[in-house]
């Protein structure tokens, strides 16, 4: 005898129920990505190789560049006697005077002529005016002003670097939004604390970026200003590597410029991500 088989539901209410599909789990796995850390270096290597091959092969000649192992001994060479951590040391200590005599003069001017319209028309027009003025060019006045000394080089780094955070300090208060102006003072802000509270953090990215282009610009400064009659310093060692065609260490002072600048780049990522918590932003796809 034939078991009956209950028939299928198909109500309404059965028929219009969607249906629930399993995930599909791929056998094979998921690729793993590869590590930013290394997709970063992959052009600096594939460069380093590039040029070692072409060292060895003689396409390129010692007298023209030398190659990465040539380098790598002359570096070792200079940090075992001590020449190239004095030089460093030394250019360091200009960079962080000019810094700070640069920094404090252009964010000074930048909010005096920022926060005020009287300021701006008795300062801006003039900054803008000297800023057009190739400050490299400034060199021989610099020269009969201040002699041979410290003082030029110092002075070529602090105006190369007023210039900066000027132009992105004031850029950035005149950036604030009005509407955030208008809510402190609706709520009772005073004018001090409307500036502490409401326009300085306004400000802050704009400062940061003014003082990334600074660090860069510093760096450049020095380059010149160590051009002119150094005794000691980096671009001392330079100079006197170009005299005996010492294409080696030269190279070993752009590669110690290039990492003093990028530490430097990296030091004021790393403040951007500390003080601008508060700020979104687009970090790729």
């Amino acid at each position: 005898m034939a078991t009956a088989t209950a028939p299928p539901d198909i109500s309404p209410t059965s028929r219009d129920r969607p249906v629930e599909l399993e995930p599909v789990v791929p056998a094979s796995g998921r690729r793993r990505p590869v590590p930013r850390w290394v997709r970063r270096t992959v052009g600096p290597v594939g460069l380093l190789l590039l040029w070692q091959v072409l060292s060895s092969t003689g396409v390129l000649q010692p007298d023209i560049l030398a190659a990465p192992g040539t380098i790598a001994s002359a570096a070792a060479d200079l940090v075992a006697d001590g020449t190239l951590p004095s030089a460093m040391a030394v250019s360091l200590q200009r960079v962080a005077v000019g810094l700070l005599i640069g920094g404090v003069t252009g964010t000074g001017l930048a909010l005096l002529s920022g926060l005020s319209r009287l300021g701006e028309d008795l300062i801006d027009a003039t900054v803008q005016m000297l800023r057009t003025v190739p400050w490299v060019g400034l060199i021989p006045l610099f020269i009969i002003w201040m002699g041979i000394g410290e003082a030029p080089k110092i002075a070529l780094i602090a105006l190369g670097v007023a210039f900066h955070l000027y132009l992105n300090v004031y850029a950035g208060i005149r950036g604030v939004d009005e509407q955030l102006i208008e809510a402190g003072t609706s709520l009772g802000l005073s004018r001090a604390a409307l500036i502490r509270h409401v326009v300085l953090p306004g400000a802050l990215p704009g400062a940061m970026t003014g003082l990334r282009y600074s660090l860069a610009t510093a760096w450049l400064a020095l380059v010149f200003g160590e051009q002119v009659n150094a005794d000691d310093g980096i671009g001392f060692l330079m100079n006197r590597a170009r005299e005996f065609f010492q294409t080696d260490v030269i190279v070993v002072c752009l590669v110690v410029y290039a990492f003093l600048g990028l530490t430097a780049d990296i030091v004021v990522r790393t403040l951007e991500r500390l003080l601008l918590q508060w700020r979104p932003s687009f970090t790729g796809q």
